[in-house]
């Protein structure tokens, strides 16, 4: 299925890109996708401290994604 995702802050930056659309199986999970991302884009190493939202909601690793998500990958913000 293909999941179109959305990019901010410093991953925008290691990636290039503001949006991408990853393919993954039927019942793929937000952990089987941020599996997908490190292995394609090896600048993501630290994947999982990013938090996923999916359809604007956080959501965690064990999520089921369909085909009409919309995810978005939020880099740690700092700063005061």
């Amino acid at each position: 299925m293909k999941i179109k995702v959305l990019l901010f802050g410093i991953v925008t930056d290691l990636i290039g890109e503001n949006e991408i659309v990853i393919y993954l199986p039927p019942n793929s999970t937000v952990e089987n996708l941020r599996l997908s991302l490190a292995l394609e884009y090896a600048k993501l190493e630290n994947i999982h401290e990013f938090a996923v939202a999916v359809n604007e909601e956080y959501a965690e690793n064990n999520r089921v994604l369909k085909a009409t998500d919309v995810v978005a990958i939020i880099p740690p913000v700092s700063g005061g």
